[in-house]
């Protein structure tokens, strides 16, 4: 690439002086020895001066103008101007408002709650392997409560949560059919899934038939249930999780339904600053109320912006699929990725790039998300456990093919 799109800068606060309506008179007036003119009325009783400022009167030619818009002082993370985003630069406030949003409710999962968003304006599902205690549900609920609902369609709502465990039913998650006595007749009633954002907690703890009911609502964003086939939402988005160590009882998911989660975030430990501030902080988080809230047609128009807005060079779809061709030879991978998990990796590097504030794609996005986009896609060969170094390993000469590409 000969140039390189002028970078998106984040929105810096204005500082201006603010045009005073009054000239405020000092407060040790009237000074000492001041001593009152001579005039030919007749004086009135002469009154006490206030200490505080008083203003004078205003003069017709000093009444102040409205300060210009661009003037105008505006926080770092402001409103979407008039609610739907219409270009990159709203796109990337209404993503940075749903990040604070998450960051007032759970502390030092900075990274994972950029990478959630970033899953959920890419049209992605995120899969995360934690250990109990981690604040998960808290970030779903968080995200959950960012989405506002009002007058859009009450068979949906903006948050569920489904705890898988062993016994659970199909219907449970989608929904059955319930006879009505006073309309004489079979109702559908909605089960969790119809919701925005979706906590599928221990979803390794249920049967398969559960998960591949989940899998068709992932894959096709409708559910089937009675013979019925009920959409959902546009704006629909799986936060599932499972525990890493407690294995015993559980139906580990299939290859297939792995790869329809566009993320697979490993959560570690907090830190020890970090769990100290959990501590001094938890009880004003859970009181904290919601910094920011979007409807479904802001989050649908702002992932509209972002694929026709984002640049992407035919530079980097030759290097996906070089990293594929990489992954795939190498002989410590049984199994490689799949074309569909290139395709679902171009939203999320748009996204990934305007969020840090470009309008093109650049070859640091790739070496920032292949480990959540490809690890968890790999099938490795026995006695080969470490997929992430597989992966770093593979994309480490396309990344550097193609920083040297887009430098020229």
């Amino acid at each position: 690439m000969n140039q390189v799109p002028t970078p998106i800068q984040p929105n810096m606060q204005a500082r201006y002086p603010q045009q005073a309506a009054y000239a405020p008179v000092p407060a040790n007036y009237p000074p000492q020895g001041y001593a009152q003119p001579q005039v030919m009325a007749p004086q009135a009783p002469r009154m006490p001066v206030p200490q505080a400022p008083v203003a004078q009167p205003m003069q017709p030619q000093q009444v102040p103008q409205p300060m210009p818009q661009q003037m105008r002082p505006m926080p770092q993370v402001m409103p979407v101007a008039n609610g739907v985003p219409t270009n990159l630069h709203e796109a990337r406030n209404l993503a940075l408002g749903l990040e604070a949003a998450c960051r007032a409710k759970v502390q030092g999962r900075e990274e994972v709650i950029r990478q959630v968003v970033c899953a959920l304006l890419a049209d992605g599902h995120v899969l995360l392997e934690d250990y109990p205690g981690s604040g998960k549900t808290t970030l779903a609920k968080a995200l959950g409560d960012a989405i506002m609902r009002h007058g859009q369609d009450e068979k949906f709502s903006s948050f569920g949560r489904v705890q898988f465990t062993p016994d659970l039913l199909p219907s449970d998650v989608t929904g059955a059919s319930i006879f009505d006595e006073e309309k004489k007749q079979f109702v559908f009633r909605p089960g969790p899934i119809f919701t925005n954002v979706l906590l599928a907690d221990e979803i390794n703890r249920t049967s398969p038939k559960v998960q591949a009911a989940l899998l068709e609502a992932m894959a096709e964003k409708q559910v089937t249930a009675d013979a019925g086939t009920q959409k959902l939402e546009e704006i629909f988005f799986v936060l599932a999780t499972q525990n890493p160590l407690d294995l015993v009882g559980t139906y580990p998911l299939p290859q297939a339904q792995l790869d329809r989660f566009l993320f697979k975030i490993k959560m570690a430990h907090l830190k020890r600053e970090c769990e100290i501030d959990v501590l001094a902080r938890w009880k004003a988080a859970r009181a904290q109320a919601t910094p920011i809230q979007v409807t479904p047609a802001m989050l649908i128009a702002a992932r509209n912006v972002i694929g026709q807005t984002v640049t992407v060079h035919p530079h980097f779809y030759a290097g996906l699929v070089d990293i594929a061709n990489n992954l795939r030879r190498d002989s410590r991978v049984l199994l490689g990725i799949s074309t569909r998990s290139l395709v679902l990796a171009l939203p999320a590097l748009q996204t990934w790039a305007a969020i840090n504030g470009r309008d093109y794609v650049s070859a640091e996005d790739i070496k920032a998300l292949a480990i959540p986009i490809f690890s968890h896609r790999l099938t490795l060969q026995p006695g080969q456990k470490d997929a992430d170094t597989i992966v770093m390993e593979c994309i480490a000469p396309v990344v550097e093919a193609l920083t040297r590409a887009t430098m020229r």
